[in-house]
């Protein structure tokens, strides 16, 4: 990274800690000076701030944690991850860098996008809503579910580019050649979220089957885009954002090639993620003469708490949110796994004795779809977990 770059970071978290009491405070606990910052080694002086702890800092001084350093009026959205943390959406453009992917791959005017992503709570529908209008094409607001409609939609708008999980896009193709054939199927360009295992063989063999280009971006609700594919290998980090891959306990940056969390700091310093662990493991390809990530690889997983199911992370804050909501219920575990290309996830509850097991059966099912915003494919009554059970277990990546 350039000496401007750093100069830049110092001016802008030197201010931003003046509005922000929360990341003053943090840079107060660890004798962290921003505004000598002049460098990688300068940042890497900040201990990494865990998303885990985020979210405890929220639920201590909602919604924001003193971390938001911009005037509430300039806000347009709270959005709401699961846990819940909170994310505020300042001015930032461009769907807060995503509109790079669609520029790279050459999705733009003329282009009519259908977009399948959420656009309620999480920031994933409008923000790529917004990057693909910046980037100059039409978005139809699709969100998920309604296949047969959607189907109809891609055939009688002409849509040329579809946003959407692999397993959604999927489903969608194969309703459109279902049910008007082969030649009414008119998308040349599929943005697809990411998933574990072996991802590329998948999109190879949907770039084959229905003659598109494939694409993927490394995006999260904090920080927006933080990397994105070009063609080449893995994801070219964004300009304006500085990735470390780093030890999870320790924090000390690992050499090439070797993984670790990716930890990000944003240029924009208005909502500060500064030295923030995404929770996500991945390594460098590719790094910069400084140590910095250029190039990313593609996820290899979690390294923290969360388990990714359905495009959506689930905490265990929310099985404690579930037994507490669960009329009788003593305990609970979640396990997730992958079954003919779905996440599964199930719960095992243990309740009272005399508790009615079909009605807490249901207050789970409920508390968890409110808490996590996807379904539980099944609730069970069991007599015990082990001692000292995880509240979540995965499987999926076994």
């Amino acid at each position: 990274m350039s000496d401007d770059f750093f100069v830049d970071i110092a001016q802008a978290y030197t201010v931003a800690a003046e509005k922000a009491p929360g990341l003053k405070s943090r840079f107060a606990a660890a004798g962290f000076d921003p505004a000598a910052v002049r460098s990688l080694a300068d940042l890497s002086r900040l201990p990494v701030m865990k998303k885990e702890e985020l979210l405890n800092i929220q639920r201590e001084n909602p919604p924001f944690g003193g971390f938001l350093a911009a005037d509430l009026k300039d806000v347009g959205r709270i959005y709401t991850s699961p846990g819940p943390i909170f994310e505020p959406a300042l001015p930032g453009g461009g769907g807060h860098g995503l509109d790079l992917l669609f520029k790279t791959a050459g999705v733009g005017a003329g282009d009519i996008i259908l977009n399948t992503w959420m656009y309620h709570l999480v920031p994933a529908g409008l923000l790529f809503d917004e990057a693909a209008q910046v980037a100059g094409a039409t978005v139809i607001p699709g969100g998920v579910g309604n296949t047969e409609l959607q189907a109809q939609i891609i055939v009688e708008t002409g849509v040329t580019a579809i946003c959407a999980s692999t397993a959604f896009f999927l489903t969608l193709a194969d309703k459109v050649v279902e049910t008007y054939g082969r030649d009414a199927w008119k998308v040349k360009t599929a943005f697809l979220g990411g998933e574990m295992g072996d991802w590329m063989a998948k999109r190879r063999m949907i770039e084959d089957t229905y003659g598109v280009s494939t694409w993927s971006a490394y995006a999260t609700a904090d920080l927006g885009l933080v990397a994105c594919e070009d063609g080449g290998e893995g994801y070219v980090v964004h300009p304006d954002r500085v990735v470390q891959i780093c030890d999870p306990v320790s924090g000390e940056q690992m050499p090439q090639g070797e993984p670790g969390e990716v930890v990000v700091t944003a240029r924009d310093a208005t909502w500060p993620m500064i030295r923030f662990g995404t929770g996500d493991s991945a390594f460098a390809l590719e790094s910069n003469e400084d140590g910095s990530v250029k190039r990313l690889s593609a996820l290899q997983g979690r390294v923290g708490a969360a388990v990714k199911v359905r495009e959506i992370f689930v905490y265990p804050r929310v099985i404690e949110e579930v037994v507490i909501a669960t009329p009788g219920a003593k305990a609970a575990q979640a396990v997730v796994t992958r079954e003919k290309d779905r996440d599964m996830i199930r719960i095992s509850l243990v309740l009272e004795d005399g508790a009615d097991a079909a009605a807490a059966e249901a207050a789970c099912a409920e508390a968890f779809k409110l808490h996590s915003r996807i379904r539980a494919d099944a609730v069970s009554v069991v007599a015990e977990l082990p001692e000292n059970a995880d509240l979540i277990v995965n499987h999926k990546d076994s």
